[in-house]
């Protein structure tokens, strides 16, 4: 987010926004349109369908948000009209936040519904009726199917984050929504990479949409990103020496099982840091307390997998470390890119051992050149792989078991750059009328 000053929110007039949701991007301290927004909001706020690429970080939210929320106050109908879906419970709720500050000033309503909580509260928002539902695709469909939730009168569909999805199988789910839905309907899909299952979908939903690729599967130039080839056992003492490092600020460190980033976040807590976990287990009470303390500064280390950590927008973020490599060469991208975000700089390093040499071809394949290795003194590379006996525990190894160079400190502090756009609002009454043509897919 930009710092705000005088000039905050001039380049988003061109947009001819209603003034409430100025006001909201004024609050903000939005000053000009990143990219992705600046290319997708005239075709959103004209009604054409949309299919936005993008990388996470790079304003993906605010590109529908700001049309969807000029859309709804401009309407003075008691009908939910717009359905956003999203992956996760984190990312729901990160969404909710954004539609909090953009509509602060307006009179409009959203709510969001996800599992793991009680569906009564959620069905109590609906009766309300509000403006924009934010959910993922299991509980809404949940809801559907009881009735409890009716979108007749829908006029936008947005799908966020579109590639998690299929990643977490919600294909099924999704196609039975919109099966529900009515027809004629605007539909805005955003992915950061679109491979063949993204591509038949927007095929199918999309009518003649306006395409803005801005995806680039290489990281952000705003991350310093590396690798330590070592063996599995010296990965919990090259974490302390990057940990206690001179520009170490806050991370994000990403684990293979759930069970993996539990027992890691236990052990650095004992070691005296302020860390937390963040994966599928957990309660959605005690997820939310692990993102607020991480926001909040309470924790500065989050402990997360692939799942769990879907949607964490944390800025100022000084470091991610793929603790394990993911299981894909796309998640690569999108791990990292939890840091360096909002044109802020930041440091992303993974441990590699021989038995991920596979992984790292296809992914320096992926994003088109190959990555930095670095080494610390005391570490030697883990170069070949080994035998398939000696590397069974991989991504599952002991975190008590300690490198015999542990306590060679030389060149411990890693190098790199450091550094470093919220809930629920009411509103039922609508003000204004819509004056301008929306098209519809068929």
């Amino acid at each position: 987010m930009s710092t705000k000053n005088s000039n905050t929110g001039r380049g988003f007039t061109t947009f001819g926004l209603h003034k409430d949701v100025m006001r909201g991007v004024d609050a903000a301290g939005y000053e000009s349109p990143r990219p992705i927004q600046a290319k997708a909001m005239p075709a959103a706020l004209e009604g054409k369908d949309v299919l936005g690429l993008a990388q996470t970080g790079t304003g993906k939210t605010a590109a529908f948000a700001l049309p969807v929320i000029d859309y709804c106050i401009r309407q003075r109908t008691r009908e939910i009209r717009a359905l956003v879906l999203a992956p996760t419970r984190e990312l729901a709720n990160q969404i909710a936040a954004e539609f909090k500050v953009f509509s602060q000033f307006a009179d409009f309503n959203y709510t969001t519904i996800y599992g793991g909580v009680s569906q009564n509260n959620q069905i109590s928002a609906i009766r309300r009726r509000p403006d924009v539902i934010v959910g993922c695709p299991g509980r809404v469909l949940d809801l559907m199917q009881q009735g409890k939730l009716k979108l007749d009168e829908l006029d936008i569909l947005i799908l966020d984050e579109a590639d998690h999805m299929f990643d977490m199988g919600f294909l099924p789910d999704i196609k039975r929504i919109m099966s529900r839905l009515p027809k004629r309907r605007q539909n805005l899909l955003f992915s950061a990479t679109m491979p063949k299952d993204i591509r038949r979908l927007a095929n199918e939903i999309l009518h003649d949409p306006h395409v803005v690729e801005l995806a680039d599967k290489a990281p952000a130039s705003t991350i310093d990103h590396a690798l330590y080839s070592i063996p599995e056992g010296s990965k919990k003492a090259l974490l302390k020496i990057i940990i206690d490092g001179d520009d170490f600020n806050s991370a994000i460190i990403f684990t293979r099982t759930k069970h993996r980033a539990k027992r890691l976040a236990q052990q650095l807590s004992k070691d005296g840091h302020r860390a937390a976990a963040l994966q599928g287990n957990m309660s959605q009470n005690a997820r939310d307390k692990a993102m607020r303390g991480f926001r909040d500064r309470t924790y500065d280390i989050l402990v997360a997998t692939d799942i769990a950590a879907r949607g964490i927008d944390v800025n100022k973020v000084s470091h991610v470390i793929n603790f394990d490599v993911p299981n894909t060469p796309e998640a690569y991208t999108h791990r990292i890119g939890r840091t360096g975000r909002s044109e802020m700089d930041g440091i992303a390093f993974t441990f590699v051992t021989g038995q991920d040499r596979d992984w790292l071809r296809a992914t320096e394949r992926m994003i088109g050149s190959k990555i930095e290795r670095r080494h610390i003194d005391g570490f030697e590379p883990d170069a070949e792989p080994r035998s398939h006996a000696k590397a069974s525990n991989n991504g599952r190894g002991s975190f008590g078991s300690r490198s015999r160079s542990n306590s060679s400190r030389s060149g411990g502090n890693s190098r790199g750059r450091k550094n470093g756009q919220g809930s629920g609002g009411q509103g039922n009454s609508r003000k204004g009328s819509q004056n301008r043509k929306r098209r519809y897919s068929s």
